[in-house]
């Protein structure tokens, strides 16, 4: 068993309000869940307005296929164009 899991923090120039803020992470969130069958959280920069940092995980039986997908749901965020990407990290463990 292979678990890949990270965190995405994205920049948030044009939020106002913690309600604005929500919206584009619940955005996020929604569509890793969907798109990737993965788990997805908000772990980070709670109160922060400009700022937030997005949590995911996913299982599977290969590194490779665990990998790509991490790759893909990176790329995913990145070209919704909600928010830019200001850091990731990525890892992964073999149980």
């Amino acid at each position: 068993m292979v678990i890949g899991y990270g965190s995405i923090v994205l920049g948030l120039p044009e939020t106002h309000s913690l309600k604005e803020k929500r919206r584009v992470v619940k955005a996020v969130i929604a569509r890793i869940r969907n798109n990737f069958n993965a788990s997805a959280a908000e772990v980070g920069e709670n109160d922060s307005l400009g700022r937030a940092e997005i949590g995911f995980a996913l299982v599977g039986n290969s590194r490779r296929l665990i990998n790509s997908k991490m790759d893909l749901l990176l790329n995913m965020v990145e070209d919704m164009g909600i928010a830019p990407i200001l850091d990731s990290e990525m890892e992964m463990v073999n149980l």
